[in-house]
């Protein structure tokens, strides 16, 4: 027998959620174009190298989480695991390098094979913004405030703390890794599975570990500041001054990475606790390295992720939708005539419930139960005066109204 349920970590957006995602979405997006963000949409599925490629065919992304399969054709592709390399890879295969900067706002469903969690699932949903040929600061000035904003207008701001840290250039990321790895290799046999598989591949990972025993090692690790260059100080500085200028609070965290060789300079993350472990709800960073990677110029990168559903969960209950108008025959007549009288009121802009069958007692009982302002009966009686009786649902009183008449009225009950 067809088990009629979703596949584990996917979820039906009924209506009511539907209502939040579409309150994150459409802020992000108005907010998003403020900042001259234009929306781009990419294909969910590529092919694999796109994502295996960048993000690396030892991490636990291209190795454990991603959905590939092979087509009718023969080619293997990939439902995204997330946009940033299928952005680049509009940008390369469109041949807009030469239209810097670039700036694009995207907003799609993302999929990865884990294990489902608060807020986390095998299909999800994210927002996301990306800056692409802006090596200097400001940009990513820009991105977090970009960011910053959506929060304060979702009302969560204030509940999500910005993480930000520096990668520094890729000569002071090389110095560090050295002496990380120098240092790890020492407790070695101390670490977790995971952790001395990274180990190998990209240790800056381990200073992320959840482990409690990689994070008692990774405690007496040699700190990231004492590697970077000038020139990467400089930098971080400029971010961080700029940020303190239009008053947006941080807190330095210098564990927090990205394992990717492809990420420089700041990587950050808004973090909180309204949502238990799982607490980052938006995180990006700059990668210089991605475009070049990908087979394109060598050209800078900055942006970020958040993922809706997380978004959704902590902002206010979003306004209902306006209550309808229900139109209900009384008796025998023509139902078209019924159709298109709401074709008319939803000309003037009303929302309109069609009762479609049963008696009076039913039709009314559907009315209530849609929550409608106002039912609009119309018989016989009603056409032979040109007019309809219109019942206010919430007080019982009811009036006959001439059709001419009719949009004004109801609409100034449903406002």
């Amino acid at each position: 027998m067809l088990a009629l349920q979703p596949v584990r970590g996917c979820q039906d957006l009924l209506p009511e959620t539907m209502r939040r995602h579409r309150r994150v979405g459409d802020t992000a997006r108005s907010l998003a174009a403020l900042y001259g963000f234009a929306e781009i949409a990419t294909p969910i599925f590529e092919f694999t190298e796109v994502f295996a490629r960048p993000i690396g065919e030892h991490t636990d992304i291209v190795s454990k989480e991603m959905y590939t399969f092979r087509d009718r054709g023969g080619e293997e592709l990939t439902l995204r695991p997330e946009n940033t390399a299928g952005v680049v890879r509009a940008v390369l295969s469109n041949g807009l390098t030469q239209q810097t900067p670039l700036k694009f706002f995207y907003s799609g469903p993302m999929f990865r094979y884990e294990r489902p969690q608060k807020g986390r699932f095998r299909q999800f949903h994210q927002i996301g913004v990306e800056i692409l040929g802006v090596p200097q600061p400001p940009a990513d000035v820009e991105v977090i405030a970009c960011g910053w904003r959506i929060l304060k207008e979702l009302g969560i701001a204030d509940r999500a703390l910005l993480e930000l840290n520096t990668l520094g250039d890729p000569e002071s990321r090389a110095a560090y890794r050295e002496a990380l790895v120098a240092y790890l290799s020492v407790h070695r046999a101390h670490l977790s599975e995971d952790s001395q598989a990274r180990l190998e591949r990209n240790p800056l990972r381990v200073l992320d570990s959840k482990d409690d025993g990689d994070r008692r090692i990774v405690a007496d690790a040699p700190e990231f500041a004492r590697y970077l260059s000038d020139a990467s100080c400089e930098f971080f500085e400029k971010v961080q001054n700029g940020l303190t200028q239009i008053g947006i609070a941080y807190r330095l965290n210098p564990r927090l990475v990205r394992g990717l060789d492809y990420y420089t300079h700041t990587v950050f993350e808004f973090v909180t606790t309204d949502l238990g472990a799982q607490g980052t709800v938006l995180a990006g960073g700059r990668y210089d390295g991605l475009v070049e990677l990908m087979g394109g110029p060598a050209m800078a990168g900055v942006g970020w992720a958040a993922g809706i559903e997380r978004l959704a969960m902590m902002i206010a209950e979003p306004p209902s939708p306006p209550r309808p108008v229900a139109m209900i025959p009384v008796g025998v007549i023509d139902e078209l005539r019924l159709t298109m009288l709401a074709e008319e009121l939803r000309d003037a802009g009303l929302g309109v419930e069609m009762t479609y069958s049963g008696n009076l007692g039913r039709r009314m009982h559907r009315a209530n139960r849609l929550g409608a302002r106002a039912a609009v009966l119309l018989g016989e009686s009603e056409l032979a005066q040109n007019a309809a009786t219109v019942r206010d649902l919430d007080s019982g009183e009811q009036s006959l109204v001439p059709l001419a008449e009719l949009a004004a009225r109801l609409t100034a009950m449903c406002s």
